[in-house]
């Protein structure tokens, strides 16, 4: 099976007509592991959701390719069934419905019918996974991030990325209000689903989860899109001496879109 490889060309997007992307250009190949970095308001979050195509985002002008596939003519539903996944900063809180009752039946959604995963397999997976990631065994009766701490719940989208193995994930600042233990076992798991059919682009502001995840490459974000591009050596500059010079580098005076949403 070919690597898949997500293309997104000159993407435009607005929120309530503000141009938030403004021709942003990304490549992510099965094997990879990207980073976008920048400073607030620059469409890191928005990137994320407009790939996933939530409703308050208007696509304006570009492409955005799964394979052969065109993601932007996709339901949500359907960008998952393809092979998406984000993991999202501030994950819902579903009451009723445990974490293994949604596991299941998001692998399940995936599969054909017929093809449904077995109980016996589908916990002995389960418990695997979780025990990777020092989750207890109460986690899986437990109702979807109900009552979760923020650090179980970044835990739990890691559960849920290794569980639904997605050809491509978008982790939106998946180490926020982490401390170190969790934040180490948060990389252990993404670095668990490192392989040629996984790709995984990380939006985060922090170059201290790069150094437990080791990209192999970085993005900068200004103005919508991105300005500046390099290995994992980009990501240790940008955290010894900030932005400045590339702001300075480029003429860029205004580096915000003037919204982060």
């Amino acid at each position: 099976m070919a690597a898949s490889t997500l293309k997104i060309e000159n993407l435009h997007v607005s929120i309530e007509g503000k141009e938030i992307l403004k021709g942003l250009n990304l490549e992510i190949n099965g094997g990879e592991i990207h980073a976008v970095m920048g400073p607030n308001g620059t469409g890191k979050s928005t990137l994320a959701s407009a790939i996933m195509g939530h409703p308050k985002y208007e696509i304006t002008e570009g492409s955005v390719f799964l394979d052969n596939e065109d993601v932007l003519e996709m339901e949500v539903d359907e960008r998952a069934k393809a092979g998406l996944f984000l993991a999202m900063q501030y994950p819902s809180e579903v009451s009723g419905v445990t974490n293994a009752d949604f596991l299941r039946s998001a692998i399940n959604a995936r599969r054909e019918e017929g093809d449904e995963i077995s109980l016996m397999k589908f916990i002995k997976k389960l418990d695997k996974k979780m025990a990777e990631l020092d989750m207890g065994e109460e986690f899986a009766q437990r109702y979807l991030n109900e009552g979760f701490s923020g650090g179980e719940k970044k835990r739990n989208e890691i559960l849920q990325l290794m569980m639904l193995e997605p050809k491509i994930a978008v982790l939106d600042e998946i180490d926020s209000g982490l401390d170190i233990d969790a934040l180490k076992v948060v990389s252990k798991g993404v670095n668990a689903m490192r392989s040629d059919d996984f790709g995984c682009l990380i939006i985060t502001h922090y170059q201290r989860l790069l150094n437990y995840i080791t990209p192999d490459k970085v993005h900068v974000m200004m103005q919508g899109r991105i300005v500046k591009s390099g290995g994992a050596e980009l990501a240790q500059r940008l955290e010894s001496e900030g932005y400045e010079w590339i702001k300075q580098e480029l003429g860029i005076k205004d580096e915000t879109v003037g919204q982060e949403a």
